[in-house]
């Protein structure tokens, strides 16, 4: 099984008079690559596009080489896909084991032994076997997000795309489902979304989504290192113009943006870059790569 090959190139998508997409080129095949940005950047419009859900306006996205626009190469995609959408839109009337083992009917799992057999599998990678016979109504939020997740990796998809799978899961929840992104990395291309920085840390590739343009690709060792030089402490009351600051515990002000001579640096995180990056002015702006 060989990960997808992901192309975007110059994406876009409106919605009546409002851009949400500008211009968005993308290029992977395996890994984890996670698409950083603020609600409403376009994080969920771009992962809609890329799961064939939504055609984009303009530009191209082709997956195997196949192309979306196609409806023949479309359900081709569709069947090396794996979706988890923000929305989950099970059937509460149906026991958690019927949900799953519906949707593997839909990804032409025919054999019933081999289908059975698939949907437990997920259901224990998930940590839900023992809800099997359960109503998904009776299902916690955190559950039915694990829900999502068992669908979305049902059928051991080569393109996996989570859009904000970690919402409203509990810290040893999250913990899971990191450690099942991450062993999909060397068999799929995995395309997350979040606007949580702790999240995009475990990704080989981020890509920053601000103002409906990409504003930076690269690792995410690279993000943070954007930052250099650019974040500093200080006792006094920051000055107007820096890009963002707050104040510690033992009360200093941990400042970013273009420090002031003599100031103390400091070193930088994933999240100092990506604030800076995001907050970057646009006009004259290229991104960072």
């Amino acid at each position: 099984m060989t990960a997808a090959h992901l192309h975007l190139h110059q994406v876009e998508k409106r919605f009546d008079s409002r851009t949400v997409l500008d211009g968005v080129d993308l290029l992977a095949q395996g890994g984890i690559v996670t698409v950083l940005g603020a609600n409403g950047a376009g994080k969920t419009t771009l992962l809609r596009c890329i799961a064939t859900i939504l055609e984009p306006d303009g530009g191209t996205i082709t997956i195997d080489g196949l192309d979306a626009r196609r409806e023949a190469e479309r359900i081709e995609i569709r069947r090396r896909l794996g979706y988890l959408p923000q929305d989950l839109g099970f059937n509460d009337g149906s026991t958690v084991f019927d949900a799953l083992d519906y949707l593997a009917v839909l990804k032409e799992i025919a054999d019933d032994r081999t289908r059975r057999r698939q949907v437990f599998d997920v259901l224990d990678r998930v940590g839900l076997r023992d809800r099997a016979g359960d109503p998904v109504a009776r299902l916690s939020g955190g559950m039915r997000r694990r829900l999502g997740m068992a669908q979305a990796i049902l059928g051991s998809p080569t393109l996996l795309v989570l859009d904000e799978p970690a919402a409203g899961l509990d810290p040893d929840e999250r913990m899971r489902l990191r450690e099942i992104v991450a062993e999909r990395r060397s068999v799929a291309t995995v395309v997350v979304s979040t606007h949580l920085t702790d999240d995009a840390a475990i990704g080989d590739v981020v890509v920053v989504l601000a103002d409906h343009r990409i504003r930076f690709t690269g690792s995410p060792t690279r993000l943070a290192e954007s930052a250099a030089g650019r974040t500093w402490v200080q006792d006094a009351l920051p000055p107007p113009d820096v890009r963002a600051s707050w104040r510690r515990a033992d009360g200093r002000h941990r400042c970013l943006g273009n420090p002031p001579p003599g100031a103390e640096l400091v070193a930088p995180t994933l999240e100092d870059g990506y604030l800076l990056v995001a907050s970057a002015p646009v006009d004259g702006m290229r991104p960072v790569s």
